[in-house]
């Protein structure tokens, strides 16, 4: 299965969703701010089949963090979430580097096919 970074601010939504993509199989790391989930890119080199990220963070948001990673690591797979329309048309700008955005709040099955489509493509 896949090695997936799920990075979000919020505890319960980022607990939520690493044990989900554990059940199916996934091996999950967390990171709770955009800036942590760089430095966790980093010492993996690059090896996440799949970083699965909030876009409204508070020390560094996930469109962010997407362009920094891709900078070294530009075959990394990116797939964002947000809860904000406006957020969502922020990373319209980054289509090219990012896999889809995923509305929250999301079902269980939401992530599980977001997830799958994202390490499909």
């Amino acid at each position: 299965m896949a090695q997936i970074l799920v990075v979000d601010d919020d505890a319960s939504v980022r607990g939520f969703t690493a044990r989900a993509l554990t059940l199916d199989g996934h091996t999950v790391d967390e990171a709770d701010d955009g800036d942590l989930a760089l430095e966790q890119i980093a010492e993996r080199a690059g090896a996440y089949d799949l970083v699965l990220s909030d876009i409204r963070m508070p020390a560094m948001d996930g469109i962010a963090m997407a362009r920094n990673a891709v900078k070294d690591f530009p075959d990394l797979r990116i797939l964002l979430m947000t809860g904000y329309a406006e957020q969502r048309e922020r990373a319209a700008d980054v289509d090219k580097i990012v896999i889809d955005v995923v509305s929250k709040p999301f079902t269980l099955a939401d992530i599980r096919g977001a997830v799958n489509e994202a390490l499909a493509a």
